[in-house]
């Protein structure tokens, strides 16, 4: 490869210097947005919007619900959603996405009932919804894992001669795990039809940023991977959904993978077993608070007749029937089968599974056969 080609090469995979930008903090459009990509038409921004206002307020909910007692534990992507939300806008029904365990706004847009979401969060079982019917993999808790998994659902897309997409969710903390890079040096080297889509939200629970990486951006671990690279800002929804969708249809066109960085912040804690206040003081929140995407986004389109105050009205009416659905239904008891912990281990259950099983089962059937214990005082 000559010296041109190598340098034309390098260009074409290098992410843009700034992160790319179409709104202001202040929800004023840029003066030179960025010209690479094309903003998103008015009603699909609109949509956006509503999809926002939606995945706040049953983040906001959730929230609520884990300190009733009612989750057993909750990570809150509040500040996030315009990351959540462009995610899932920029697919198709039949594009596969592989979520991690913050991404519970993202499987809400999905169209995934809120309950089904958070069955996992309750403790109830290991996934609540179908992942093939919904092609929504399971939310996964260990780091970067869910990398390897969409690499490889990527490829079986390709080999089977489909234009199907697959797009993995990361957190900043997981591009320092090992099956992060592997999973980009398969992806490029086969060219899997994947968007790697890292939201950088400025901590891996505690550990800031320049404690992980030394990099200029996140973006740039895709460069010695060979493969297409951009950076975003993370709290612009109109940027986030351009980035994407030009993501998405670079790799379905079998251009091979991109990786995406959107720049963001964790409004909450880690989880609410988590005290932020530890690592991180108020002024720092402060600051992002006024980059609020769902506000942003509001003012962008207001000014631009895009959105009346019907409209946010209605949407916000709207978002209230979601919470009190999801209150509603969180407040039903679950009743577990226990015996369940014995399906899915293995898709023929070992000798020692079918031992334990029936020794459970029969120790349960003895309680049922019993009779209650008396209780009243003699």
């Amino acid at each position: 490869m000559s010296v041109k080609s190598l340098r034309q090469t390098v260009q074409g995979l290098l992410p843009s210097l700034e992160p790319v930008r179409f709104v202001a903090v202040d929800g004023a459009p840029v003066a030179k947005p960025t010209a690479d990509y094309t903003e998103p038409p008015p009603e699909a921004l609109r949509e956006a919007y509503r999809r926002m206002v939606l995945g706040r307020r049953f983040d906001t909910q959730a929230t609520a619900l884990t300190k009733q007692g009612r989750l057993a534990v909750y990570p809150s992507s509040r500040g996030q959603e315009a990351c959540q939300i462009a995610a899932v806008l920029a697919l198709r029904p039949d594009d596969w996405l592989f979520p991690t365990y913050r991404d519970s706004v993202a499987l809400v847009t999905r169209g995934i009932d809120p309950l089904e979401v958070l069955t996992l969060l309750r403790g109830d079982w290991h996934c609540g919804y179908d992942p093939a019917a919904t092609r929504v993999a399971p939310q996964c808790t260990p780091l970067a894992t869910q990398v390897l998994h969409a690499t490889g659902m990527a490829e079986a897309l390709r080999r089977t001669g489909g234009d199907g997409v697959a797009m993995a969710l990361v957190g900043d903390g997981a591009t320092s795990e090992g099956d992060f890079h592997e999973a980009l040096n398969f992806a490029a080297v086969f060219r899997a039809p994947v968007v790697f889509f890292v939201q950088n939200n400025k901590y891996a629970i505690s550990v800031p940023l320049a404690r992980q990486s030394a990099a200029p951006a996140l973006a740039y671990k895709g460069i010695g991977h060979g493969m297409r690279s951009e950076q975003v800002d993370g709290n612009d929804l109109v940027a986030v959904l351009a980035v994407l969708t030009a993501a998405v249809e670079h790799a379905r066109a079998g251009h091979g993978p991109v990786l995406v960085e959107a720049h963001t912040y964790r409004m909450d804690a880690h989880t609410n077993a988590d005290d932020a206040t530890r690592y991180r003081d108020e002024a720092e929140v402060e600051r992002w608070s006024a980059a609020d995407p769902v506000s942003r986004l509001e003012t962008y389109l207001r000014a631009r007749g895009a959105l009346t105050d019907q409209d946010v009205a209605a949407v916000r009416e709207e978002a209230e029937t979601l919470a009190t659905e999801l209150r509603a239904g969180m407040n039903e008891e679950s009743v577990p089968d226990l015996l369940e912990l014995f399906d899915h281990v293995y898709a023929e259950p070992t000798p020692q599974l079918r031992e334990q099983r029936a020794l459970l089962a029969a120790e349960l059937a003895a309680d049922a056969a019993s009779p209650a214990l008396d209780t009243q005082e003699n």
